[in-house]
């Protein structure tokens, strides 16, 4: 299984600070799944409004955290890197539940479990840990898109 770091990730997603929610891919095994961290640190731009008296991680920040993880599986798969015309964009959010608050301080451990491709959508199964709890499930899907610049 191999491992990713930052400046291989950014080689694989457009986003950027403060919007690349993926510290490191821990793993990828080709044709199973993903595994990513994300450290959440109370220095992030979210915290100044999401709340100030009690810091949560946003349930739709940790739910595009997946799908970027997602992106990545995608790519990967693809056996190169995207073109700066081609892009995964996120085409769907099936059955998310939220069962634990991510704060500052918390290490997220994201799973991304292929399901299926079907005509370009690619289905996974998606989980966010902390310490071993679950803070979060949902099925992604993700399509690729070409863009006109």
């Amino acid at each position: 299984m191999e491992e990713l770091d930052i400046t291989e990730i950014v080689k694989y997603l457009p986003h950027r600070y403060p919007f690349l929610l993926i510290d490191r891919v821990t793993s990828v095994e080709s044709g199973v799944g993903l595994s990513a961290i994300k450290n959440v640190t109370a220095n992030e731009p979210i915290f100044t409004g999401h709340f100030p008296q009690f810091p949560v991680f946003p349930g739709v920040l940790i739910l595009e955290a997946m799908a970027q993880c997602c992106a990545v599986f995608a790519f990967r798969e693809l056996g190169g890197y995207p073109s700066k015309e081609t892009l995964y964009l996120l085409v769907g959010i099936d059955k998310a539940r939220f069962k634990k608050q991510v704060v500052p301080g918390d290490q997220m451990a994201l799973s991304v479990q292929l399901e299926r491709t079907r005509r370009g959508i690619w289905r996974f199964a998606a989980t966010a840990t902390v310490d071993d709890k679950l803070c979060c499930s949902a099925e992604i899907l993700i399509a690729k898109n070409e863009i006109e610049l």
